[in-house]
């Protein structure tokens, strides 16, 4: 399925409440469901709640449990409060009587404010023709990359023994029938593997328990064939878990997500 068909069925939640959601193996992250497409899924169906004047600001989930590829779930959707400005949703994706991922999205509207601070923080890499990052390997690559165009700029293919923790580079799907939404956004920003597989020299399991993408609004409107400049940053690292940071811009340069994951290391 396209990732198009994927964030409309969910869109449709709110219409069908009961419905059930199957995620094909294509886009799966060995035996679950690629964690980018999960937070993108619980946020499409979280945007019809709220007004439209109200856009995503951020949005924490946290993977509690696997959600299976070709398994049935539901998605269930919370309005925790709605405020003058400010609308707080809690959305579930449960599987087999269990939760398995929660985000807690903020949408905000926009006010006159005295206050403006720009953003300074830019990249000096060249959008890249065609992808170029991790071939794929049987039982390694994930399957959900074939979905995907990753253009690596610095940093290593994981499992190479690299002393480097980064990854810079540009991310785009490989194919995009309409708009690109936010949802498209945060569903893309997770295809990058964890920055501190790279360090490992063989393979090891890795996945992430919290993330955090504040949006930066307004941007521009993007086309389904921009690529994404994509920066990440390995903060900290110890004990099983590593923290890191990442910057998205869009094709002009302008920085339109921040990204922070908590990620647990099985090595």
């Amino acid at each position: 399925m396209n990732i198009d068909d994927l964030l409309a069925q969910s869109a449709s939640q709110k219409e069908t409440p009961n419905m059930s959601f199957v995620v094909p193996s294509s886009w799966s992250q060995g035996r679950t469901v690629y964690g980018g497409l999960s937070a993108g899924m619980l946020y499409a169906a979280a945007r019809p709640y709220v007004d439209e004047a109200r856009v995503m600001r951020s949005n924490s989930t946290n993977f509690v449990g696997p959600l299976m590829a070709e398994t049935p779930f539901s998605i269930d959707v919370e309005i925790v409060r709605e405020g003058k400005n400010v609308s707080q949703v809690m959305v579930r994706a449960i599987q087999n009587g269990k939760t398995c991922v929660v985000s807690q999205i903020c949408f905000g509207t926009s006010r006159e404010s005295k206050i403006r601070v720009d953003n300074q923080e830019k990249h000096n890499m060249l959008a890249p023709k065609k992808g170029n990052f991790i071939p794929p390997i049987p039982k390694v690559t994930p399957k959900f990359l074939r979905n995907i165009d990753l253009s690596i700029q610095s940093g290593g293919i994981p499992f190479t023994g690299r002393k480097t923790s980064h990854y810079h580079g540009w991310m785009r799907f490989k194919e995009i029938r309409g708009k690109v939404t936010d949802a498209h956004i945060i569903s893309i920003i997770d295809a990058w593997p964890p920055t501190l597989l790279q360090m490992l020299k063989w393979p090891a399991p890795a996945s992430t328990v919290s993330w955090n993408v504040e949006f930066i609004h307004p941007h521009r409107e993007l086309k389904p064939t921009d690529w994404f400049a994509y920066q990440a940053e390995t903060r900290q690292a110890a004990g099983g878990y590593g923290h890191t940071e990442a910057n998205i811009w869009d094709s002009h340069g302008v920085l339109i997500a921040i990204s922070r994951q908590t990620v647990a290391i099985f090595d």
